[in-house]
């Protein structure tokens, strides 16, 4: 993998209702050194899912792309995505295409026709006392929802995700990873989604990405990984092995999310056994995908 990419972009999504998002935030890193960079949105009021998208498409030089979102739904469980449901399909670019086409009305990439459609509606969580009656598997040990085999992973890293069911909280990830998945289905044809497409010997490529896990190497300890001062965010690129952006005072989460994870995807992107988890077995690469980081 050395020198595979000279860029590596990081993406904080929000799967938020509306044309412009104040969640999204981009972040640039370089292969020959630097600090990382915000890109600013066209607009001061954020950025447009379809401007990410459009941004995505057009990207000249190999860059790692790596979008904080899930991008796919748990199906090694139940043998299915949505177990019962005959719609259910087979493996993660078919769920993209009928999220797609289940919200063709929805505006700015949102994905409320899918979480409100009859069938789709009863497999997540849509309140705090609000749930499918099939967000939950028979006999499910506990109530926080299905789980992928790479969350599984970062849990076991000693991070907490949150089911891609839930759609309830400030952790949930639910409606971000469902606009994201309109996002890469659109995206077919134009750039390879690791792991559910083979990772190519040059372009760019599109990964899962978990902040929270690039903030555990960047030091970030305790049971918030956010970081809300540019002088805490200097900390920790110098882990990073990054130099130093050279703004001071507080920044919001989103924009220090991508700008370190830019830096982490810099630091770690040659380590090998990242792009080999044991558990990551070509079926789960074509259903579940896998989150890039997570062993």
């Amino acid at each position: 993998m050395t020198g595979r990419f000279s860029h590596f972009l990081a993406v904080d999504w929000s799967g938020a209702k509306g044309a412009r998002q104040k969640g999204i935030a981009l972040a640039m890193a370089r292969t020959d050194g630097g600090a990382p960079l915000l890109l600013p949105p066209p607009d001061p009021k954020g950025w447009a899912r379809s401007e990410v998208l459009a941004l995505l498409a057009g990207l000249a030089a190999p860059t790692l792309v790596g979008l904080d979102l899930g991008i796919s739904l748990p199906f090694h469980d139940a043998g299915a995505f949505f177990p019962g449901w005959d719609a259910s399909p087979p493996d993660a670019r078919s769920l993209w295409a009928l999220i797609d086409a289940t919200c063709a009305d929805d505006l700015h990439l949102e994905a409320g026709g899918f979480i409100t459609h009859p069938e789709a509606a009863r497999y997540f969580r849509h309140g705090k006392d609000h749930e499918g009656d099939r967000f939950l598997l028979p006999g499910a040990a506990t109530r926080e929802g299905r789980f992928r085999l790479a969350e599984t992973a970062q849990r076991a890293s000693g991070v907490r995700p949150v089911s891609n069911f839930n759609l309830v909280g400030a952790a949930q990830v639910g409606k971000s990873s469902l606009t994201g998945m309109r996002m890469l289905h659109r995206l077919k044809g134009q750039m390879p989604v690791w792991p559910i497409d083979p990772l190519p010997d040059t372009g760019s490529v599109v990964t899962e990405i978990y902040t929270s896990v690039a903030a555990r190497l960047g030091g970030v300890t305790g049971a918030a990984t956010k970081v809300r001062s540019y002088e805490a965010l200097n900390d920790v690129l110098d882990v990073l092995g990054s130099a130093p952006v050279t703004s001071t005072g507080p920044i919001d989460d989103h924009s220090s999310d991508a700008l370190l994870t830019a830096a982490w995807l810099r630091r770690v992107h040659c380590q090998r056994d990242l792009w080999h988890p044991p558990s990551l077995t070509p079926e789960i690469a074509r259903t579940e995908g896998w989150t890039f980081g997570a062993l």
